[in-house]
């Protein structure tokens, strides 16, 4: 007979606290919240991965070591009588059925964009009744990569109406910081070109997000690019019997030439 879901949560809390007991394993009684906050980044990003490749076997195993960080964070806290898994399922729920009144309750939406509007407005007055108010692009973590941040801190912004009218309009902004961080280049002032070269890039970003593509992975995406190409110029070259390095600038220039036509070529139907 199949286990259910609850009693198999169940033993992965025992799991975890025998690994965290006196007779446990010296690495897992070790950590500390510290220590794992690498580890949680990781799993995070090993299921984007996943996810991208799209087999369901590694997305399943991945996501298992992601709730292993969950679990394993958990079990710090209740070691130190902070809050206990329970603690954490019932917050979780609440917040759930709270932020989902046309679910849970008697409240309407029609799109997704209504549902979103709704899930800030809740959220801004929960906070206030706290005493602490909130801005609207508040809770996008420091931790994010840069541009999955300003992806973030844009698409809030833009659910209460600061926006550019489409990515037209948000790419003369591009020419615009673009212009500047030239001139701010031909000043040579490292923290002038710093701060012109950053607002040109979160430029970018708007036109992205405008353009319904995810900053973040169109970087990915012309990273691997050239990593692919640098690949096969690296082969054009050790098939002469010569390295990167070891050639002149314009004979590298010409192989890596050579390497993009012949992908091109390849990638024609």
């Amino acid at each position: 007979m199949t286990e259910s879901p609850g009693v198999l949560f169940e033993r992965l809390l025992d799991v975890m606290a025998r690994l965290r007991g006196p007779a446990g394993c010296p690495w897992d009684r070790e950590q500390t919240r510290a220590s794992l906050k690498p580890y949680l980044i990781e799993e995070a990003y090993e299921v984007l991965e996943a996810i991208e490749i799209g087999h369901p076997a590694e997305l399943q195993e991945e996501l298992g070591d992601l709730l292993f960080q969950v679990v394993f964070h958990t079990r710090l806290a209740e070691e130190v009588s902070e809050f206990a898994m329970r603690d954490v399922l019932e917050r979780l729920i609440t917040k759930m059925v709270v932020r989902h009144p046309h679910v849970f309750g008697d409240a309407s939406v029609a799109t997704p964009t209504e549902a979103l509007a709704q899930w800030e407005s809740i959220k801004q007055r929960e906070a206030e009744r706290t005493g602490h108010p909130r801005s609207a692009i508040d809770g996008v973590p420091r931790s994010l990569p840069s541009l999955l941040r300003a992806q973030r801190v844009q698409t809030k912004a833009a659910r209460v109406h600061f926006d550019w009218p489409d990515a037209r309009s948000a790419w003369a902004k591009v020419e615009e910081e673009v212009r500047e961080a030239a001139a701010a280049l031909a000043t040579g002032e490292v923290e002038r070109v710093r701060e012109e070269l950053g607002d040109a890039l979160f430029s970018l970003v708007n036109v992205a997000r405008l353009s319904s593509i995810d900053a973040e992975e169109a970087l990915q995406g012309a990273i691997e690019k050239f990593r692919r190409r640098f690949a096969g110029m690296e082969a054009d070259l050790s098939a002469q019997g010569k390295s990167v390095g070891a050639v002149p600038q314009d004979e590298m220039e010409r192989s890596w030439e050579s390497t993009k036509a012949h992908e091109r070529r390849r990638a024609k139907p």
